[in-house]
């Protein structure tokens, strides 16, 4: 268990010293349009982690992670780049809104939850890993187990002739593993223990709340009074391997260690998104509101500046986590944040809101491009869907325009005016009359100009 922990840290590592910070923003740009100051910033931060981990243990611990703020509306790019950043080295990553959080004494979450979940998703990730990697043995056990159910031993060993007849069995035995091997027992029905699970672990926290306790009722219940239950079920063979290759694999891996390397991953490699935190600024110190406000700041702070977190894995230090705040601040400022927390995030990045030329990239150029997503949907009605160049033009001009004179809410009105003009083609779909589906400039003015004229209508639909 320990060399194979220590395989996965090692290759981690390896993969993590690939990527440079000319490499992350790569990566980034397939996705992510623009922004090229946020993206510079943030594949600097994540390359610092694995800078970190080079030098000297003494040195390690006074290296402080490059927390960031970034500026901007909606739907140009901040939570994209998050997600996507951590999807490049696998590092345990969880995005929270901060308007869910309220002060420690009031009803709702506490701040400490966004690490009770960081540490959820370590935990189950490196368990997957290491399931993973396990298979195979637990697989083999399992063929052992099913065999027993379809070939029980008939003899014991103080019968005359018990060499003989386990010599038999064994010949029958290999016979019926090439047969099981073969797919041949698949639909065979066969009786198989149930074995007894552990009594759910229930850890109680201070100012926490119900939705944060880690266990369920009614399988708690289930467990505790004692009603006669079933041991045994009746499954195919091919359920009882998939059954048995389970439990036997779960006894392979160790929770002790699945939980000693989460830790590790959280505390060294751990990111967390705080998104809307310009929602948790104070603009007026002496409303309601807005003391409430001060205390969710308050309670971030030693969260963010590094403190001793209790989960139910045990302590989590957040000293080297890095975070990554985001926020439209459209009324608040970053300077409506408390002193305290605005120091803990040194890195301040705006980002800048989109253009025309901007949109038409969007539309085309990322892996996940909006016309390569209908392509796609259109495809599997058998009809090719084919954009030419001015109806793209045309779609990132209405899109401005709507952008201008109402909210600006960034790509995500790209989304909005390609529903308009396609909802009429998906509606009818399937149609085997219709195999190719040009949309030129005129479907799009026809489609959208008269939303964008009647102002009534283009703030409901666009």
């Amino acid at each position: 268990m320990n060399v194979t922990i220590e395989k996965i840290r090692k290759k981690q590592m390896t993969e993590m010293s690939k990527l440079t910070p000319k490499k992350i923003v790569e990566s980034l740009d397939k996705y992510i349009i623009g922004q090229d100051k946020a993206k510079k910033a943030v594949a600097i931060a994540l390359r610092n982690r694995w800078r970190r981990q080079q030098v000297n243990q003494i040195m390690q611990a006074e290296i402080a992670p490059n927390n960031i703020i970034l500026i901007g509306p909606t739907g140009v790019g901040k939570t994209e780049i998050a997600r996507r950043l951590a999807g490049l080295t696998g590092a345990p990553f969880i995005k929270v809104e901060a308007s869910k959080f309220t002060e420690v004494g009031y009803v709702g979450r506490d701040v400490e939850s966004m690490i009770r979940e960081l540490m959820d998703f370590a935990f189950n990730q490196v368990r997957g890993e290491l399931t993973e990697k396990f298979t195979d043995e637990g697989y083999l056990i399992a063929i052992e187990k099913v065999l027993d159910l379809l070939l029980p031993k008939t003899y014991n060993n103080n019968d005359p002739d018990v060499k003989e007849k386990e010599q038999r069995y064994l010949r029958s035995r290999e016979k019926f593993r090439k047969k099981l091997l073969n797919n041949e027992f698949n639909e065979k029905i066969v009786t198989v223990p149930i074995e007894d699970q552990p009594l759910p672990q229930i850890e109680v926290f201070s100012n926490i709340g119900m939705e944060n306790l880690d266990f369920n009722f009614s399988e708690m219940l289930g467990q505790m009074i004692p009603f006669k239950k079933d041991k045994s079920k009746e499954m195919t063979v091919s359920d009882a391997l998939k059954y048995f290759t389970e439990i036997e694999t779960g006894k392979l891996i160790s929770r002790d260690k699945i939980i000693e390397e989460a830790k590790y991953r959280v505390e060294n490699h751990g990111i967390v998104f705080i998104d809307e935190v310009d929602k948790i600024a104070s603009l007026d110190k002496k409303s309601t509101s807005d003391v409430s406000k001060s205390g969710v700041q308050r309670d971030l702070l030693p969260i963010v500046e590094g403190s001793n977190v209790p989960t139910k894995y045990g302590i989590v230090d957040t000293t080297h986590i890095l975070f990554v705040a985001a926020g439209a601040f459209h009324i608040a400022k970053p300077s409506d944040l408390i002193p305290e927390l605005q120091g803990r995030f040194p890195i301040r990045v705006e980002l800048n809101s989109l253009t025309k030329e901007d949109f038409e990239k969007i539309l085309t150029i990322p892996k996940n491009a909006l016309i390569k997503q209908y392509i796609a949907l259109f495809k599997t009605e058998k009809a090719d869907l084919v954009f030419d160049k001015d109806a793209i033009s045309e779609i990132a001009e209405f899109a401005t325009i709507a952008n201008e004179k109402m909210e600006d809410i960034g790509a995500r009105r790209l989304q909005t005016i390609l529903n308009s003009v396609l909802e009429d083609l998906l509606f009818e779909m399937p149609n085997t009359k219709i195999k190719k589906i040009l949309i030129d400039k005129q479907i799009i003015i026809d489609k959208v100009n008269p939303l964008i004229q009647d102002e009534d209508l283009s703030k409901y639909i666009l």
